[in-house]
């Protein structure tokens, strides 16, 4: 059994209920629309996020969980969805986990368009039935990401990120939505219990440190993962193992990457060669070490919480992130 079949096992009731609903939720009178929504829903990836919600929920809750659960994962899925249409579109992107992109289909006008309907519907699920403790943690994940990204894209043109604001980036970017799983999970089950609405929120932020920390990694690898080794390079991003390997070697080699990264981000030779760089100067281990320090946190987190098989999954979820392959 797949790990992350695994892990859906004690939530298999839920993920099912909650595929109808999040379908529900997605509906709408344009056609258009709803041919576009199809095409979204039939090309899910793992449902992650749905899964944190309902998985925190039921750790909590003694292993129920109550209709703002199922809202709070529906919403949770529009947002991300949303936010995965107007990247694609930001990246210029016409692939996404090997099948075209809404705007490579569509065209970049209506995938925006696409996108806006999602987030809207997002927040007026949560309005609609007056979850405003729910649309508060979702608004905040929105405005980070929004910050996180424009962030990135300021400090790629100068190539100048410390350690400091790499983590601030793919904290606002990445783990921000991890973190809006785990507290609206918590804050569906137990919406007056802040303690534990903030410390399940700090564990889904670890994750998903750790989450992006890993990510990174595969621009290293050779593990068949979708994308093309080097990516990040040629996309000037500056991650963790590229920022180590900067501010630990002579200015000469640091004037070589830099320039290696500005003016020869498509040759492949080139790219190959920073890679190796990288490697070679402990780039990849000091990710590694930093990436497991986030993951050791999170299950500290977790030990505070009676056994139960849902606690059991999230520690399997844990492991996940940073044992996967792609």
């Amino acid at each position: 059994m797949k790990i992350t079949e695994q892990i859906k096992l004690p939530i298999a009731q839920e993920m099912e209920l909650f595929e109808e609903k999040f379908r529900e939720a997605m509906s709408s009178k344009v056609a258009l629309l709803n041919r576009i929504t199809h095409y979204i829903v039939n090309r899910k990836g793992k449902q992650m996020r749905p899964m944190f919600v309902f998985l925190t929920a039921k750790m909590i809750a003694d292993g129920k969980v109550n209709e703002r659960t199922y809202r709070g994962a529906s919403v949770i899925e529009l947002i991300h969805t949303a936010t995965l249409v107007h990247d694609d579109v930001v990246d210029d992107s016409n692939k996404r986990r090997s099948f075209f992109s809404i705007n490579a289909l569509w065209k970049n006008k209506i995938a925006v368009l696409v996108g806006d309907y999602l987030l809207s519907k997002g927040l007026l699920l949560s309005i609609d039935h007056n979850d405003f403790d729910l649309l508060k943690i979702i608004s905040i994940a929105v405005r980070e990401m929004s910050e996180g990204e424009l962030l990135q894209i300021e400090k790629a043109r100068r190539l100048d990120i410390t350690e400091a604001i790499y983590y601030e980036i793919i904290r606002q970017k990445t783990a921000t939505l991890i973190a809006a799983c785990c507290s609206l999970g918590a804050c569906s089950v137990a919406p007056n219990d802040h303690e534990v609405v903030e410390k399940m929120r700090k564990f889904g932020e670890l994750i998903g440190m750790a989450f992006q920390i890993k990510d990174d990694l595969f621009d290293y690898t050779d593990d068949a993962i979708g994308k093309p080794t080097g990516i990040d390079i040629k996309e000037q991003k500056m991650t963790l193992p590229l920022i180590y390997t900067l501010n630990h070697c002579t200015p000469k080699e640091k004037s070589w990457l830099i320039n290696s990264i500005k003016n020869h981000n498509k040759d492949k030779k080139r790219v190959f060669a920073v890679i190796q760089f990288v490697k070679d100067n402990n780039g990849l281990t000091y990710a590694e070490q930093k990436m497991l320090e986030f993951h050791q946190e999170a299950l500290l987190i977790l030990q505070e919480f009676p056994e139960s098989e849902y606690k059991s999954a999230l520690e399997l979820m844990v492991n996940y992130v940073i044992e996967r392959k792609k």
